[in-house]
């Protein structure tokens, strides 16, 4: 029954009991539908701390105007809840905290809704990232070799709900935008909660994590170890997962820098499902990173094929060719996928960089304060806004300088990558600071340094005795 039908006339509600009645709820949860939702809420002139009002129907229409009833259980007028936390803590609840009614028709989460797993599934993961670890240390990296749990979903018919909110959350998830990986992530969380033993589940949140610290802010040092333990558990309890093995291969060469386990694991991967779309797609970028382009635009075009609706497919494919020294099939592919596809960051991403590389400033420019609003990093923004003032006043030089003013300050505060300051101390011509900066960027683990070998930016470096010795460790053909 409708809200409205069920209360009758309209009334005066006086206090946040007499809201949470209305709706069934309690008071902790209206009061987060009104921080989060735009729940309808007056106070009163005057009065008492916390005093609030509201009429009937003020909610009933909030419930039709924000497309809620589609959360509301027709029979029993219940909202359905996902875990929720202040935006960029990324705390868990309990279940019971989390108040999950099994309602699958439920809209969405709310795009401000940010990713975060519940208690016990943060235990289970926390559990299996330090077998992992453990195994890492005594040299036993590869998934294939952990013992599948007691727990084994291989032939097990999934929970009704788990795989419906599974099927949900790889729908988000395809779409590669921070609102919606955060979305999938909600999904996938939803998913574990009403089967704790959903294989394909986990394996959907390691992707997440792998997307988020690409595709938001969130930091390397926080995504991947999610990463890690999410896919580790997965194939703990599906060991013939292909998804799981694709996840394993991602982390083993953007995370743990062991280029040999993840190819095993795409192998591994791709021999459980030869038409296993991310298997391809990832083994390509990890090719293309380690200076093996042919072998690369080969694995990329067979993901190609099997998703020829992929946006990030086709993406990445651009990059590729960059890498490949095609640089004009590449622009030109990129380009037309911004005309289709305007608000997809990806091509914006890698145009910025093929540009920055190629000393093409004013687009490098452009692509980047885009790519920035896309991805709603402020402090991209603030970097890209210091260099355009640079660019203007004295040329390249002038916003050379300006990026380095900017990361080095952003650097002091561990908010900026060594490798950027490497690259762009290599442009200024200052060889020792470039090599110092690209020193630090291999001990502190940053991610961009897997993009040495395949940098244009740093060939000036190719002659000096460290950047080989890095280059050597990690195993990669530098471009001509």
């Amino acid at each position: 029954m409708h809200a409205r039908e069920e209360q009758g006339e309209n009334r005066r509600l006086n206090s946040w009991k007499e809201i949470a009645s209305f709706f069934g709820r309690d008071e902790r949860t209206v009061k987060r539908w009104e921080k989060q939702r735009g729940l309808p809420i007056h106070r009163v002139p005057g009065g008492e701390k916390g005093g609030v009002f509201v009429f009937t129907d003020e909610l009933s229409d909030w419930l039709e105007t924000r497309g809620e009833p589609a959360a509301v259980a027709a029979d029993n007028n219940v909202i359905a809840e996902v875990p929720t936390a202040d935006t960029g803590t990324r705390q868990a609840t309990t279940p019971s905290e989390a108040n999950l009614e099994p309602d699958v028709a439920a809209d969405p989460p709310h795009p401000a809704t940010v990713a975060r797993i519940i208690g016990g599934v943060v235990v289970v993961l926390f559990l299996a990232s330090l077998t992992y670890k453990l195994q890492t240390r005594n040299g036993t990296t590869s998934a294939g070799k952990l013992e599948v749990g007691t727990a084994d979903s291989r032939g097990r018919a999934a929970n009704r709900e788990a795989e419906e909110f599974y099927l949900q959350g790889r729908y988000y998830w395809n779409r590669r935008t921070p609102d919606d990986l955060n979305r999938a992530v909600d999904y996938f969380t939803q998913a574990i909660v009403r089967d704790p033993n959903y294989a394909q589940a986990y394996a959907g949140l390691a992707d997440c994590y792998n997307l988020l610290r690409e595709y938001t802010a969130m930091p390397d040092k926080e995504a991947y170890p999610r990463a890690l333990a999410a896919a580790t558990k997965a194939v703990e309890l599906d060991d013939k997962l292909a998804d799981a093995h694709a996840s394993l291969g991602f982390i083993s060469f953007y995370w743990t820098w062991d280029a040999a386990t993840a190819e095993h694991e795409f192998q591994r991967a791709l021999d459980l499902d030869p038409s296993n779309v991310s298997a391809h797609h990832w083994y390509a970028t990890t090719l293309s990173l380690a200076g093996r382009e042919e072998e690369a635009l080969v694995e990329i075009e067979k993901a190609r094929k099997l998703d020829p609706n992929s946006t990030s497919i086709l993406a990445d494919k651009g990059l590729l060719l960059f890498n490949a020294g095609r640089k004009e099939l590449a622009v030109d592919l990129l380009k037309k996928m911004e005309a289709t596809e305007p608000e997809f960051a990806s091509p914006h991403r890698y145009l910025a960089d093929i540009y920055f590389q190629t000393a093409e400033y004013p687009h490098y420019l452009a692509e980047s304060r885009k790519a920035a609003q896309l991805m709603h990093d402020q402090q991209a923004l603030a970097i890209t806004a210091s260099a355009e003032k640079g660019f203007a006043e004295n040329g390249a030089r002038g916003m050379l300088q300006a990026l380095q003013a900017m990361r080095e300050n952003f650097y002091s505060e561990d908010r900026e990558s060594p490798y950027n300051l490497a690259v762009t101390y290599a442009l200024l011509g200052d060889r020792q600071k470039a090599l110092q900066f690209l020193q630090a960027a291999y001990d502190g683990h940053d991610g961009r340094f897997l993009s040495m070998a395949t940098d244009r930016t740093l060939i000036g470096l190719h002659s000096e005795p460290l950047y080989q010795a890095l280059l050597a460790r990690t195993g990669f053909r530098t471009v001509s």
